[in-house]
């Protein structure tokens, strides 16, 4: 999941001006013997063909619960006119471009790191942004942010957005989003509902009646429960297979028990008529560039923008080195090889991503799996991709799980974000109060860009207030300045007539 729950801090930006040379462990042969070894340096880098090829599997199985994932998350939200998206057309996409960028990264970036879907990304377009325009619209803001990305990795930009935000919001942002995703997880899987019809009480509750009922609640249940157990155990897969178990489970339990089809949500359990299908591409294209200017204000676009670019960005420069330092990969000045051309292709996957309907893609952190079976190269990216391709015409596989099946593992990404919290400095209430307030404004108002903008607004207000206004980049004063006409637009608005 993408440094979903990845967001790592990393050291100094690295430089993207040129790809720095592949490391050459002592001792390694100087010249490879055939054309692949050579183009992927695989003998170079202490590897052999066989350990990229189980490090492709590895990463592929650890982060193949993105195709069902994604397109729950998606597929259950509604964008302004109340349209869905199409579960199978959202299973195609989903593995058509972590496919094919997946396999680019592999060519281009030659690391092994694959691309897919990121977490916490698409509950921004789904929550975020699709409610407020169609999804075209929503889908053509990612296309733009992908392309922003690319120009800021291109003019040297990044290093001075990279700076500009403190560590500790960084953290407290991928918390917040943490917090965001498991909340999500508990609603959708009917453990947390709202109370219909009633003022004054609170607003949520456990299940639907303040007490657990339905079988479909106990799936998710045992499903919770399998995943905390898999992953203590440190099972390869955990995920995945916790997924993959309580499909199974609910389907039983759908065909014993007398249950509303109503109950499981927009997904119903059966077993599928068929297990393979051809892909539907109904989605791909499917995007509007700048139709989202005719549906919201140009200040609430930046936002919406910014807010996907933060999601976006620093997660991928944390998997980035993460990963790569985990293979030995980094320069003796802990420049990741080939960064220049990494960050453009992860860029370019965003953007591929909100063409075709995917959300916005980026580098996983499970990549780190691959890396543990042996990979040092992008071959092991060109194997991942592969399975990527042939997962497009398993699509029947991917429809019938439940939510109640799969919002397991959104608690379980939201435990690996929330593990950030613990390098935010709390005993300094400067840092730790623009960090607190990102972290629960975001589940508290069901909006991470909501959380983003209190953050950046106590900050700021608070280096004023100790005399240290010196020490805030310019761009967080910008930004923060376009929040506060975020958060005070309609007292403006009054001010100003419109309404």
């Amino acid at each position: 999941m993408p440094d979903t729950p990845q967001a790592q801090e990393v050291p100094e930006t690295p430089r993207t001006a040129k790809a720095a040379p592949d490391p050459v462990p002592a001792g390694a042969p100087a010249a490879p013997g055939n054309a692949l070894d050579r183009w992927f340096a695989i003998t170079a880098r202490g590897s052999s063909l066989g350990r990229e090829i189980r490090g492709g599997f590895a990463t592929f199985f650890t982060m193949a619960y993105i195709l069902v994932l994604n397109p729950i998350i998606l597929g259950s939200a509604e964008d302004k006119f109340g349209a869905h998206l199409s579960t199978p057309q959202l299973v195609t996409v989903t593995a058509l471009v972590a496919a094919v960028m997946t396999a680019i990264m592999g060519l281009g970036g030659n690391l092994p790191l694959a691309i897919a879907a990121g977490l916490g990304l698409n509950a921004v377009v789904a929550f975020q942004i699709a409610p407020l325009m169609s999804w075209p619209d929503a889908m053509g803001l990612v296309v733009l942010e992908g392309l922003i990305i690319c120009v800021l990795v291109v003019t040297g930009l990044r290093e001075a957005v990279m700076r500009a935000i403190p560590p500790a919001l960084k953290q407290a942002i991928s918390v917040g989003i943490g917090l965001f995703i498991a909340f999500i997880g508990f609603v959708d899987a009917g453990f947390v509902t709202r109370i219909p019809g009633e003022t004054g009480s609170t607003p949520v509750q456990l299940g639907s009646a303040g007490h657990l009922t339905g079988w479909p609640v106990l799936v998710f249940c045992v499903g919770v429960l399998l995943t905390v157990a898999l992953m203590v155990r440190k099972v390869k897969g955990a995920i995945l297979i916790s997924i993959v178990v309580s499909t199974v489970l609910a389907i039983v339990v759908n065909e014993i028990a007398d249950i509303a089809p109503a109950a499981w949500g927009l997904t119903v359990p059966t077993v599928p008529d068929d297990l393979v299908a051809a892909p539907d591409f109904g989605l791909v294209g499917s995007f509007s560039l700048f139709g989202a200017f005719q549906q919201v204000g140009v200040v609430t676009i930046v936002l919406l923008i910014f807010t996907l670019i933060l999601s976006d960005f620093f997660d991928t420069m944390g998997t980035v080195v993460g990963v790569s330092q985990e293979a030995g990969l980094l320069d003796e000045k802990g420049d990741v090889p080939n960064i220049g051309r990494v960050l453009l292709i992860d860029g370019a996957a965003a953007a591929v991503g909100g063409a075709a309907s995917a959300s916005s893609n980026t580098a996983y952190i499970e990549s780190a799996a691959g890396v543990g079976e042996g990979a040092r190269t992008g071959f092991a990216s060109l194997v991942t991709g592969a399975l990527f391709a042939v997962a497009l015409f398993l699509t029947p596989l991917a429809t019938v799980v439940p939510a109640q099946a799969a919002a397991p593992a959104l608690i379980a990404v939201g435990f690996l974000l929330m593990a950030q919290v613990r390098h935010i400095e709390w005993e300094s209430y400067e840092i730790a109060v623009p960090a607190f307030l990102t972290i629960a404004v975001m589940p508290f108002t069901y909006s991470i860009t909501n959380g983003i903008g209190a953050g950046f607004l106590a900050y700021v207000v608070i280096k004023a207030a100790l005399g240290k206004a010196r020490e805030v980049h310019w761009l967080l004063w910008a930004t923060s300045a376009l929040f506060l006409v975020y958060f005070a637009i309609d007292p403006i608005e009054q001010l100003l007539g419109v309404k």
